[in-house]
């Protein structure tokens, strides 16, 4: 199934051989890697498998093998799904990868099917990462998601950290392929004699249809004809400077959380309050996620009403977060926790 590289083969590997030279891997470390089977991952699979035969830390002598698998999750939403994992396991283990992991995962009923689908994705991620050690598990996300990450966190008024868009690296994932179209993936599957398999879901448009695909089949094309080509990737290209700017807010917010903290989730308002806006709002947040809230949950009202307790103290009561949690102001202090803790004076830093 393989065959010599081409220039729609070797910017894929590129992209993957520098993911692998970023994680600084041993002879004895895994990678893993996300396969839904579409062009998008199948030319990852490709890339990984191919790459992880060579990996070392100097290109002037030869590298090491590092074990390279597949992680292939059936969410059962779509008749013949189990159909379609059995058929992209198959295609990973004629390239080369090993071990290869069917995972049946178990998705919830609550939220958007996106988002319930997503949730249980992940968590078979996770269960892969555990059991096999993996120092990453790699994903096929391409500009074109990028792209479609931005315009959305565009419309629905998001902040900075939204329009930064997909992480290249978060935690133990690795997103190597942000900077390759969708057409430029496809055509490295071509080249390689892989066959992809084309989600029906992915198709839909008009209405009804799931937002992203509208954005995708009817947004995006639109935007190119009248803005003019190249504003998918400019639309990429602004997650990326947004990146940068906000990782070095972020910074700054944990480091004036720490300069404030008089207890694990109690911090001094003055030395809060003395700092700027951008960095202020950041830190709480950072604060309220450390205490219990729900990342997803926790809205910039909520965040306004936190900050309120800081900078516009008129006597008013806690405020209620995400996932339970509350934030008060008591003596001179900005508390975060669950109501137990308020009401019960368990927080250990009173």
């Amino acid at each position: 199934m393989s065959a010599p590289p081409g220039p729609a083969v070797l910017p894929v590997r590129d992209a993957v051989r520098r993911c692998l030279a970023d994680l600084d891997l041993g002879p004895d470390d895994t990678v893993l890697m996300g396969c839904s089977g579409g062009a998008d991952s199948l030319a990852l699979a490709a890339a990984l498998a191919h790459t992880s035969q060579r990996v070392g830390r100097s290109t002037r002598r030869p590298g090491w093998p590092v074990r390279a698998g597949a992680v292939i999750v059936d969410h059962g939403l779509q008749a013949g799904s189990a159909a379609v994992a059995a058929a992209t396991a198959a295609t990973c283990r004629e390239l080369g990868l090993d071990p290869v992991l069917v995972i049946t995962a178990k998705v919830q009923e609550r939220g958007s099917p996106e988002e319930a689908a997503r949730a249980a994705r992940y968590q078979a991620f996770e269960t892969a990462i555990a059991e096999y050690g993996a120092r990453a598990l790699l994903l096929g996300h391409s500009l074109d998601d990028q792209a479609e990450q931005v315009l959305l966190a565009l419309a629905r008024g998001s902040g900075a950290r939204s329009l930064a868009g997909i992480p290249p690296a978060r935690g133990p994932y690795r997103r190597p392929l942000l900077g390759l179209t969708r057409a430029d993936l496809a055509a490295a599957c071509h080249a390689q004699g892989l066959t992809p398999w084309q989600d029906p879901t992915n198709a839909e448009s008009g209405e009804g249809a799931p937002l992203r695909n509208r954005v995708r089949h009817e947004l995006l094309p639109a935007l190119e004809r009248v803005l003019g080509p190249g504003t998918t990737r400019a639309l990429a290209r602004t997650a990326t400077l947004a990146r940068a700017d906000v990782d070095l807010l972020d910074a700054l917010a944990a480091s004036l959380l720490d300069n404030a903290r008089v207890g694990e989730h109690a911090f001094r308002v003055e030395a809060l309050r003395a700092a700027p806006p951008a960095t202020r709002t950041r830190a709480l947040r950072q604060a309220a996620l450390a205490a219990g809230a729900s990342p997803a949950d926790t809205t910039s009202r909520q965040i306004a009403q936190l900050d309120a307790l800081l900078v516009n103290w008129r006597g008013q009561g806690a405020v209620s977060l995400a996932g339970g949690t509350q934030g008060w102001r008591e003596c001179g202090n900005l508390y975060l926790g669950s109501i137990s803790d308020r009401y019960l004076g368990s927080m250990p830093d009173r």
